[in-house]
């Protein structure tokens, strides 16, 4: 029942994916822009007056000296104290991001971005040998050294999983290549974490039913897995047992959002239900503008909350009926909240997500409760709102109680697209 896919006539053709990964990126190109840091520890690290101090990426001698992505400003310091700290600078980081796809086109046009530093590439192009994958890999190695002045790990193997899991065993600036015949002896005693998409509450799970490899993954049986943790189960097996067979992406294609969330890190957290409110009304209207734009419309609401502890929850519920309005999205969320939250904490951060997206235009079955004339009065106050919004901007019509939120971050939101699972099928 879960035998690794084939392709026709029972043969399996063999490919060569290649993952590469720039090397503690913002960092390094912190680092080529300021000759002056090269050589020192050096930690790109969020606003801190937006309250987003935390180290996005550090360079080598800063990891060295314990460092870690994540970790509050303060904290690096503490383990480093000769830590320098800069500001990020995106429009840098992409200009380098699309010098490194440059490059990397001239060897496929299969290129599909994970970030904006790594990518996944197939070059197999009717080779049959891996020495071919390893040649590119160390070809592109030296290409970004000598003309961006970067360096880039890569893994390379028959899938795409493993090939990820590759270019992260040699760091920085080498070539790991994992096979058919040795991905058991080189993945299998990894840490079950390691495995991508196991994440720290699925890994935690995994412990408590002694599973700590991603071997043990591999030899639980596959419907364990899946009475623990639904259809994700079989794929955390298949994975781990070398039966990924989804295709790498010809460069810009985008496959359609399966989810829409906004979220944002208040400079102040919130400390009552009204505060709280306010915010999902700030967040749901980014989120309606976002499925106006792709045609696409809710069927539920995800909540994500992080308390002033750095604990979080997150819930969701079902939508009375599919919708891109933005109070719809917005007091279901609210309710949801109030329901699940039971304030022992203040609030630091919250995002909403529309999930279980369908098509705008798609037939729809509504109760006999649905107030149609309602619903057509707030669509057309909705449409005349992102109207005016988008001739005269933003500013230009908001809601009277989100006037004046000094908690907002200069009124910025951290957009969030939540796309479907990246092993594209």
């Amino acid at each position: 029942m879960f035998a690794p896919i084939r392709e026709a006539e029972g043969t399996r053709v063999e490919r060569i994916i290649l993952h590469s990964d720039l090397n503690a990126f913002y960092a390094s190109v912190e680092t080529m822009l300021h000759p002056e840091l090269k050589g020192h520890p050096v930690a790109v690290c969020g606003s801190v007056e937006d309250r987003h101090g935390i180290v996005l990426t550090k360079s080598q001698q800063a990891k060295e000296a314990g460092v870690k992505t994540g970790m509050a400003i303060w904290q690096a310091k503490e383990k480093c104290p000769r830590l320098i700290v800069v500001q990020p600078h995106y429009d840098q980081y992409l200009k380098y991001s699309e010098a490194a796809h440059e490059i990397y086109s001239r060897y496929t046009d299969r290129i599909e971005p994970f970030g904006i530093d790594e990518v996944w590439l197939d070059v197999s192009d009717g080779q049959h040998s891996f020495s071919h994958g390893k040649t590119v890999a160390d070809e592109l190695r030296e290409t970004m050294k000598s003309e961006l002045g970067l360096t880039v790990s890569v893994g390379v193997s028959y899938n795409k999983i493993f090939a990820k899991l590759g270019s992260d065993m040699k760091k920085p600036d080498g070539t790991t290549v994992i096979s058919e015949d040795s991905f058991k002896e080189k993945v299998w005693p990894l840490p079950a974490s390691d495995l991508l998409f196991v994440g720290r509450a699925t890994t935690k799970r995994l412990y408590g039913y002694g599973i700590t490899t991603i071997g043990g993954i591999a030899r639980t049986d596959p419907e364990y897995l899946r009475s623990w943790f639904g259809i994700n189960g079989v794929k955390m097996w298949q994975f781990a047992n070398g039966f990924d067979r989804s295709r790498v992406c010809n460069y810009g294609y985008e496959p359609p959002a399966k989810s829409v969330g906004h979220g944002i890190t208040f400079t102040a957290d919130l400390i009552d239900n009204t505060e709280v409110c306010h915010a999902f009304l700030e967040l749901a209207q980014g989120v309606s503008k976002k499925l106006r734009a792709t045609n696409a419309a809710a069927m539920a609401v995800s909540i994500f909350v992080r308390n002033n502890q750095l604990y979080w929850q997150q819930h969701q519920a079902k939508l009375a009926n599919p919708t891109q309005s933005w109070r719809d999205l917005a007091e279901t969320a609210f309710t949801l909240f109030r329901e699940k939250y039971n304030w022992r904490h203040p609030i630091r951060s919250l995002t909403i997500t529309a999930i279980r997206l369908i098509p705008a235009d798609a037939p729809r079955q509504t109760d006999l409760f649905f107030d149609q004339e309602a619903f057509e009065k707030q669509e057309k106050l909705e449409k005349a709102v992102l109207d005016i919004r988008r001739r005269f901007g933003n500013a230009a019509v908001t809601l009277a109680g989100l006037m004046n939120n000094k908690k907002l971050p200069g009124g910025r939101l951290d957009e969030q697209f939540v796309l479907p699972n990246a092993m594209v099928q």
